[in-house]
């Protein structure tokens, strides 16, 4: 159900600013590392966390609907159960892509967003399919 690698590579070519629901301030966890490499490969990284303050300088905010701009991407990194309320905020804020990391997915939102039009990818890891794409 995902797009094709074709597409992904076009998503992640396309992209400039990604929203990082559940990034971490803590170096060792798996969202602070993805989204070190996203910023490194030229992203613009915007932590959404209510938990923290700011990730690698830069001001976290506690939900999508604080963010200021356009986002290209909303990457998850938070328990499947809760990408109803987050897929609730992507569509309020319009975002163009609602991407849920490895092991993160539910068949019931995959399905609401893609009616509405949005691009969606689950059960992916942003940082694996950026290396695969390049």
């Amino acid at each position: 159900m995902n797009p094709s690698r074709e597409q992904i590579k076009q998503i992640l070519n396309k992209a400039k600013r990604i929203a990082v629901v559940g990034l971490s301030d803590r170096p060792e966890r798996t969202s602070y590392m993805v989204a070190k490499a996203m910023k490194e490969a030229g992203y613009e990284i915007i932590p959404v966390n209510p938990l923290i303050k700011e990730w690698e300088g830069i001001s976290a905010v506690a939900t999508l609907t604080d963010i200021e701009g356009h986002v290209d991407i909303v990457n998850v990194f938070r328990r499947s159960e809760h990408l109803r309320e987050i897929a609730e905020q992507f569509v309020q804020i319009d975002a163009d892509v609602f991407w849920a990391q490895l092991g993160v997915y539910d068949e019931e939102v995959y399905r609401d967003l893609t009616e509405k039009g949005y691009t969606v990818v689950m059960d992916r890891c942003i940082k694996v399919e950026h290396a695969l794409t390049r």
